[in-house]
């Protein structure tokens, strides 16, 4: 076995956009206990791009959408790695650095799982599971008009990787999120989208994305993110950059249009950079995070966006509903850069996909409010 400092180590990391943004304090943690350690993350191929220069890594390995765990743990032997870290609750991750022959496993407990690990770590003190409310639930928070729901302190999710990687000596103690995006890739960004003739010169821009994967309980309506954008316009001379995957592209293109019409009725000549940038399914993962590198802040649903404008230090206005900013907030919980805004509902967070009642939670969020947030952050 090598010592510590020469290992080579395996992380297999996350599949999700936000939850991979949420590893990063671990991972730098797990550097700064392992200088001398060649840190290999083992990630989806959609996710490669995200960890471009990121210094706690040093290799990354992807692997594809189709290929089994059983093909991915072949191609992993022949590396020779000495520790496996795996950073997701799947029996199928665990299986993966199995089938890779890696003499030391670390991952979580979890039943079906644990024969594949050679360390099986309890779970933390503090750890919360999201438990999704049942609609009669739902209906007598409401009749009680109970108080809304407050994880206690130390839920947020980045403690689980940390407390992951404490198992190989590093500090538990958080760090903020952190991701890398060189003043080249902005260069690029702004060159292929025509946004200006450089960073310095360029309008200020901000960011708005009105999607979220995980489904519609976590987005704010579409028509009060279009009137907060107007009025920021307005008030500020900005421009949006409006993001979102393919699927968004109708939503997007209508928010574009509206938001490019704004107050005056008529849209800019095409001579001038128009108020609104439609980027939905338009950018790689790279430039993606290089085009929210660009914003001065960043209006967004309880989504992966959120996260990595927070890692790449850009404070974000965030309407929350059916989630919980303790759990899964943007950047180091309590962090003042940020306005993470709430209905105050007794049935949130509910954790669901979809609002089985009348949608209160984000209802209750008004564009006065939204645009207040935006505004003190602005200008900060």
């Amino acid at each position: 076995m090598n010592s510590q400092n020469s290992q080579r180590i395996l992380v297999r990391g996350v599949n999700w956009l936000g939850d991979a943004v949420m590893t990063t304090p671990a991972l730098l943690r797990l550097r700064e206990a392992r200088p001398k350690a060649h840190i290999t993350l083992l990630t989806h191929a959609k996710l490669q791009e995200l960890w471009r220069d990121h210094p706690a890594v040093d290799a990354i390995e992807p692997f594809a959408e189709n290929e089994s765990a059983w093909s991915i743990g072949r191609r992993l032997r022949e590396k020779k790695f000495d520790v496996g870290l795996v950073l997701p609750n799947s029996h199928r991750s665990a299986l993966e650095l199995w089938v890779a022959k890696i003499p030391e496993r670390i991952g979580y407990r979890r039943p079906w799982r644990n024969f594949f690990l050679t360390r099986a770590v309890p779970q933390r003190a503090g750890a919360v599971t999201m438990h999704k409310r049942s609609t009669p639930e739902i209906e007598e928070l409401i009749r009680q008009n109970a108080p809304q729901s407050k994880l206690p302190s130390g839920a947020h999710h980045i403690h689980q990787y940390l407390h992951l990687t404490a198992a190989l000596g590093a500090k538990p103690e958080p760090l903020p999120p952190q991701l890398v995006v060189s003043e080249k890739a902005v260069a690029e960004f702004i060159a292929k989208f025509k946004l200006g003739p450089s960073a310095s010169e360029s309008p200020v821009w901000l960011g708005l994305n009105a999607g979220a994967e995980y489904g519609p309980a976590k987005r704010w309506p579409e028509e009060r993110f279009v009137e907060a954008a107007i009025e920021i316009q307005r008030r500020a001379h900005c421009r949006w950059l409006i993001f979102g995957l393919k699927s968004d592209s109708a939503m997007v293109a209508r928010m574009t249009d509206q938001i490019s019409r704004g107050t005056g009725g008529q849209k800019e000549s095409v001579a001038k950079i128009p108020r609104a940038i439609n980027l939905a399914g338009a950018t790689t993962l790279a430039e993606f995070c290089a085009g929210l590198k660009l914003c001065r802040v960043v209006l967004t649903n309880d989504s992966g966006p959120m996260h990595v404008a927070a890692a790449l230090g850009k404070p974000v206005v965030v309407p929350f509903g059916s989630t919980s900013p303790e759990l899964t907030g943007p950047g180091l919980p309590g962090d003042t850069h940020h306005r993470l805004l709430s209905g105050h509902v007794p049935c949130s967070p509910c954790f669901l996909r979809e609002c089985p009642i009348d949608f209160r939670c984000m209802h209750g969020i008004s564009v006065d409010a939204v645009v207040k947030a935006i505004s003190e952050v602005f200008h900060k």
